[in-house]
């Protein structure tokens, strides 16, 4: 980030759940309080598996383990709606080399809300989500990261469903990611307005928390702890 600012050059980084319409829908939803005050975010990632020690989900030099590679979604879902939470738990199983399998961590803001977040390369989720205010539910059924639709339930009424355009099915969901950066691209910005790199900060800085509740240190971190050591 700080080269992009020196060359005067645009980045972003590439969280694509950002750009979708639909998740751009809920969240200008729960921004206008369709669902009042938000009380609690659910979201979880998994595959089934098994890996193997050696594919790259396991690989602790290649950043291995569930956090960083698919519990990125959940924590980014709960820092879109809430911000950079004031809290962090999280609670982890290692494998034998030492990288996540499965990862839990609960998130906590001093407004009140609380996030439950889950993921896991040990088994098979049904990466669903749900956000709960004090007015109403908004429900995102399997994929909640690139969704086809959602429901919201707002008290005393029926649910509204929301829908994807068929153009935007799963195949395609990267596209809006490119729109995005070709549109930043022409007007002249050096970032973009739907994934700022304060967020995108803010995010990495509750991975590390998270890694550093569960134990999960990699090589090269190793190595430049040594060295500021010696």
């Amino acid at each position: 980030m700080a080269l992009a600012k020196e060359h005067d050059r645009f980045l972003m980084e590439a969280m694509w759940m950002y750009c979708n319409p639909l998740v751009r829908r809920l969240k200008a939803l729960v921004d206008d309080g369709a669902i009042g005050e938000v009380r609690t975010v659910q979201a979880d990632f998994g595959l089934a598996g098994p890996f193997p020690a050696a594919h790259r989900l396991r690989d602790p030099a290649l950043g291995g383990g569930s956090l960083l590679d698919l519990g990125v979604y959940p924590v980014s879902f709960a820092h879109l709606l809430l911000g950079e939470p004031d809290a962090v738990a999280a609670s982890a199983v290692l494998s034998a080399e030492g990288v996540d399998l499965q990862t839990g961590a609960l998130l906590s803001w001093e407004s009140g809300a609380l996030a439950s977040l889950h993921c896991s390369i040990a088994g098979g989720t049904g990466t669903t989500a749900s956000v709960t205010g004090s007015l109403g539910r908004i429900d995102i059924p399997a994929g909640f990261f690139h969704p086809e639709r959602f429901v919201l339930h707002r008290d005393g009424r029926d649910g509204e469903e929301f829908t994807a355009d068929p153009a935007d099915g799963p195949r395609t969901s990267l596209r809006h990611e490119a729109v995005e950066v070709m549109r930043a691209l022409r007007a002249g910005e050096r970032e973009s307005p739907l994934v700022p790199l304060a967020g995108s900060l803010a995010v990495m800085r509750t991975l590390d928390a998270i890694r550093e509740r569960i134990g999960v240190r990699y090589p090269g971190e190793a190595v430049s702890a040594a060295a500021v050591a010696g």
